[in-house]
């Protein structure tokens, strides 16, 4: 087990900057003020699965897209960003209602930390007996704000879910895709909820909303650019 202590002044920061590493928990300084985190879900079909989500970090605050799969995952995330960037954490929000979305939401409403989802994934947790729901909904769009920065979360259209939204953070120009997008070469995936004939035309709303993007988060495997 290897553990890289760090603080929110790490140099250099690349898409390889590793800045933490456990076992469980792996997170990544993408640019200043992205973070990408990294858990772990073990799958039936799959097997044991890495997950991504993303972190904005702003001044003394940050927000966090998509939990870890489990609580004992988000306890580790929320530790790391509260004692190595000495930030306090505003928000969670879930892009889609699967596990590697919303599995340690509990683990954030333990220490009272606001939770955002869609509201079409509050009911789709409600309705598969997921267990937690977020707490606040919002139906097309939402702004939040990252000390004086703001990250906007939007629904698109369906794809890998009929619920899954994107967050974009416009002072970098990055986007959390989550799992509507994929890594380049990647396969497709978890079919099971998926709307395939509706997930080409989202695709190309996404490009229309943001055609600059600098910096893509995929929901699993690595980032990259536009051409994800």
């Amino acid at each position: 087990t290897k553990t890289v202590q760090t603080t929110e002044t790490v140099p250099d920061a690349g898409p390889d900057s590793t800045v933490y590493e456990t076992e469980t928990l792996i997170v990544k300084k993408l640019s200043h003020h992205v973070y990408q985190h990294i858990t772990f879900l073990n799958t039936e079909s799959f097997g044991r699965v890495a997950c991504n989500g993303m972190i904005i970090v702003n001044g003394n605050e940050a927000v966090v897209f998509d939990t870890p799969a489990d609580d004992n995952g988000s306890s580790e995330l929320l530790d790391f960003i509260s004692n190595r960037l000495s930030t306090k954490i505003t928000g969670v929000v879930a892009t889609h209602f699967h596990a590697d979305c919303v599995g340690g939401l509990n683990g954030f409403h333990v220490r009272e930390i606001p939770s955002y989802a869609n509201n079409l994934t509050i009911q789709l947790i409600k309705e598969n007996a997921e267990g937690i729901t977020p707490q606040h909904g919002f139906d097309n769009e939402l702004e939040l704000r990252v000390g004086e920065k703001k990250v906007i979360t939007s629904f698109v259209g369906k794809g890998h879910t009929r619920d899954n939204v994107v967050a974009y953070f416009p002072d970098e120009k990055t986007l959390f895709g989550g799992c509507l997008l994929k890594e380049v070469g990647a396969c497709k995936g978890f079919l099971g909820d998926a709307d395939t004939l509706a997930w080409s035309g989202t695709m190309l709303n996404l490009k229309t909303k943001y055609p600059d993007l600098k910096l893509v988060i995929p929901g699993h495997g690595k980032p990259g650019g536009a051409e994800l």
